[in-house]
């Protein structure tokens, strides 16, 4: 089941991306919400969240705290909310599991729940058949999509903010973990648009800049037309080049659609940009994903 048959190589070799149906079991999709579900009871708001802001200087301090919260959050499990969930105190306006648009960067490295599916033998075997000789885990995200107000995600490529040298060494692997519809903001491809290069990567900013990370080059107007919705049922996995355009919608469903991914690097013969916002640390290098 998880190793790609010839088709299905030529598939993701054309496509760009490829749709692996019950990858994951039912029992495997409930373990990883219900862990999101202790990890969102329990966790700490962060401050640049919590404070009252008025004056233009304090509303500095804010943005700098919360950039400094999200490029040091490569190697820890971090929040990252919805706009307006909160009011100016910094007290939710919604129930907090519902404010979180998604947890980011290491829960891949830090929770044994997710650590296993990531490097589970199924996720290896996938990796083996696609010739991946040293494989590393570079990040993952827990992506949450609320009811009626998880954000639309404009069209991108994984490339323009993991970026390597050569190009073609980044991999996500997408894990639905409750179904994606068309209603709820299921992932849209343009099939075929990976191999063309990056047309924008961001950039780290020098230290101590707001918002520390800026673009080189710009996102091309996509025609929509070319886009392919791509539904999916719970314990579905997904596998996305690095550099395939690809968007997801608005969510104005009353029902979440909740993803877990994270991205692999091709480590043998590959130089990670030192410009990604994204960097190992001597606490956390990229695990190797082969165990």
């Amino acid at each position: 089941m998880a190793c790609l048959s010839p088709s299905q190589l030529q598939k993701f070799q054309q496509d760009g991306f490829l749709v692996l149906e019950g990858f994951l079991s039912a029992e495997e999709c409930v373990a990883m919400q219900q862990r999101i579900g202790e990890i969102v009871a329990e966790m700490d708001v962060p401050l640049h969240c919590r404070t009252e802001f008025s004056t233009q200087e304090e509303e500095q301090l804010r943005a700098q705290g919360s950039t400094d919260y999200f490029l040091s959050s490569g190697d820890k499990i971090r929040f990252f909310f919805e706009k307006g969930v909160f009011d100016e105190k910094g007290n939710f306006l919604v129930p907090p599991e519902k404010s979180v648009n998604k947890i980011g960067h290491a829960l891949h490295a830090h929770d044994p729940v997710f650590k296993s599916i990531t490097h589970s033998p199924k996720v290896q075997t996938l990796a083996r058949s696609l010739g991946l000789q040293m494989p590393v885990v570079v990040q993952s995200m827990y992506i949450f999509k609320q009811p009626h107000f998880g954000g639309e995600v404009s069209p991108h490529q994984d490339a323009s903010f993991l970026y390597t040298e050569p190009l073609g060494r980044v991999l996500g692997i997408w894990i639905a973990v409750e179904d994606a519809t068309l209603e709820n903001g299921c992932l849209w491809f343009i099939p075929g648009s990976h191999t063309s290069g990056v047309s924008r990567r961001m950039v780290r900013g020098p230290v101590g800049s707001v918002p520390g990370t800026s673009f080189l080059g710009s996102e091309p107007a996509w025609d929509n037309s070319l886009f392919v919705p791509t539904p999916v049922q719970r314990g579905t996995l997904v596998l996305i080049h690095g550099e395939v355009v690809h968007k997801s919608k608005q969510n104005l469903s009353d029902h979440s659609r909740q993803a877990y991914t994270f991205h692999l690097m091709e480590a043998s013969g590959t130089t990670w940009s030192p410009e990604n916002w994204l960097q190992p640390t001597a606490e956390l290098p990229f695990p190797p994903l082969y165990t």
